[in-house]
């Protein structure tokens, strides 16, 4: 048998930019100019929900990406938000155990119009730039040239998700990764570039469904740069790097914070209280022993167990790094979703009308960028927390490995995970 057509399914371009250079000036911002998608029957329970979903399967990718041999050791740094609705936009047109697999991983009822709605709600709420910060999500479906798909699909895809079908000829792989990679680049502030080759695509290829999301913001408060000192950071046991280490002094602010045996999770808002920085700090710098511990369910215990404080001493590393182009098919292979990748089985004649369609593969790329002005923040915690008997002083040192995640706080949906192991 023959070798099907394929869908590229590209969930990848993660970027979190984050203020360089000085104090930058953001205009005050509306979506005025940002189409906003179909949201008329979410309801605050339901955007609640697809949340919940969207994060539950944040923590459980982060967990399998950790187990994979190629990340084993090293930093990690994606987007489970960007990665889970380009997997539900080709779960839309997918039928029977295909669907099946796809809603036990992604956990929402397919062609369900309150769920859309609430899909369309989220997205409306991220494309929503205030002074202090920009944030931004965009999706694409690029499809061959005469390629018989349904109407029906396209119109569906764009008005949940707002991801508009533009005809591209993959028979030309050149041009047609150069506009990808165009629309990826302009998306994502000129951060993600040569997201995909021309070995990526060919004639076989019938789509590439694509998603972007861009952040960039100060923090709420700042890190005094006067105070950034090189410090040793551990990256393991024998193994000690030098980086800058940034400070805040708490004294005079109010900062959510908690704390177990185990753990400290600390929370460092952005400008505007929108989106904030969540970093996960294992005491004992065992970090394998958190992840083995962490969860969604577990996640939303420890922020639900924080308060705020003052008196926290900061100290985290200034750190930028970017991730090659990788491949989330092993992992999302590993989750249960093994039919929509199977040239033999996958079926997503919801597309067509008719079966021939499987995902040849998921890519995934991002950018992250942290220091005095602005950052992403992660902070840890694990199992039961107590928060009696603390000192006056709260020192929190990130000086060696930790887990940090970016979340909008309207929706609760987390857009950046990652793992620092090494800053350097």
């Amino acid at each position: 048998m023959g070798r099907r057509d394929v869908v590229w399914v590209v969930g990848m371009m993660c970027v979190v930019v984050v203020v360089v250079l000085g104090v930058l000036f953001y205009p005050l911002m509306t979506t005025s100019a940002v189409p906003f998608a179909v949201d008329t029957y979410a309801t605050e329970e339901s955007v609640s929900q697809l949340s919940d979903a969207m994060n539950s399967f944040s923590f459980r990718l982060y967990r399998q990406l950790c187990s994979d041999d190629d990340f084993v050791g090293g930093n990690v740094f994606f987007s489970p938000y960007s990665v889970f609705v380009v997997l539900a936009m080709a779960y839309e047109g997918a039928y029977g155990e295909t669907a099946v697999e796809m809603q036990d991983v992604l956990g929402f009822p397919q062609n369900n119009e309150t769920s859309l709605c609430s899909f369309g709600r989220i997205y409306n709420l991220l494309n929503h730039n205030m002074q202090g910060y920009v944030l931004s999500t965009a999706n694409a479906l690029w499809v061959q040239r005469g390629y018989p798909f349904l109407d029906g699909y396209l119109d569906f895809v764009e008005k949940y998700y707002m991801g508009k079908a533009a005809d591209v000829d993959f028979g030309d792989a050149d041009r047609t990764v150069q506009l990808i990679n165009r629309w990826v680049s302009d998306h994502t502030g000129g951060r993600i570039r040569d997201l995909l080759s021309s070995g990526d695509v060919g004639p076989l290829t019938k789509m590439v469904l694509t998603n972007a999301v861009y952040f960039k913001g100060d923090w709420m408060y700042c890190f005094d740069a006067d105070k950034t000192r090189e410090a040793d950071f551990e990256v393991f046991p024998g193994n000690i790097v030098s980086v800058p280490m940034m400070y805040l002094d708490g004294a005079h602010v109010d900062l959510n914070y908690s704390e177990s045996d185990e753990m400290q999770i600390l929370e460092l808002p952005y400008r505007a209280g929108k989106v904030s920085m969540i970093i996960l700090l294992p005491r004992d710098k065992n970090i394998s022993r958190l992840e083995s511990r962490l969860s969604y369910e577990n996640f939303s215990d420890w922020m639900h167990s924080m308060s705020q404080k003052k008196n926290v001493q900061v100290r985290i590393p200034r750190f930028e790094f970017e991730t090659e182009s990788f491949s989330l098919k092993k992992c999302l292979i590993g989750m249960g979703m093994e039919n929509p990748f199977s040239s033999m089985n996958a079926d997503f004649s919801g597309m067509t009308g008719m079966r021939g369609l499987y995902i040849e593969d998921v890519v995934h790329k991002g950018f992250v960028q942290v220091d005095e002005r602005g950052t992403e923040a992660a902070a840890a915690t694990a199992g039961n927390v107590a928060l009696t008997g603390m000192p006056k002083i709260i020192k929190f040192t990130a000086d060696h490995p930790f887990i940090f995640l970016i979340q909008h706080k309207d929706t609760g949906v987390v857009l950046f995970m990652g793992k620092m192991m090494n800053p350097k």
